[in-house]
């Protein structure tokens, strides 16, 4: 397999890497959407947060964690927006898990993730409820 992102933590790539640990590597996105974009990843290949286990989701967001905190101290933006794009549908470009930490300032132009898609269920709120709640006892979800 020929991952962009396994080769940039294999130091295979370069990258302007900002944070790395054992399990982690931050680096800042070649297409920015504000100054200090950065793209977090767990250094082992994951496509989905689902395919992580409860260890390699913390040590992700410990990342996310200390990228953030390093970025208010270097930049001193107004806020953040952090997320992350699963599946084609979504916007996934690269199929390995990747969060993006982008700064955010006054007047940017950008909005909320609220913006992002605007299509609620047409199944009422409880209905929908009642559909999770019933396959998380179906299937274990730890």
């Amino acid at each position: 397999m020929d991952c962009l992102f396994c080769n940039i933590a294999n130091k295979e790539m370069e990258a302007l890497v900002v944070d790395e640990d054992a399990a982690t590597v931050s680096f800042l996105d070649i297409f920015p959407h504000a100054a200090g974009h950065t793209v977090v990843i767990p250094k082992l290949h994951r496509e989905t947060i689902a395919d992580c286990t409860e260890e390699e989701c913390t040590a992700l967001f410990r990342a996310v964690r200390r990228v953030s905190m390093l970025l208010e101290h270097a930049l001193h933006p107004d806020g953040f927006t952090i997320g992350i794009n699963e599946g084609k549908a979504a916007g996934q470009a690269i199929p390995h898990l990747h969060v993006h930490v982008v700064p955010r300032f006054e007047g940017d132009g950008g909005g909320s993730v609220h913006s992002i898609v605007n299509a609620p269920s047409k199944e009422p709120l409880a209905e929908l409820h009642q559909k999770i709640v019933q396959s998380k006892q179906e299937k274990t979800v730890e």
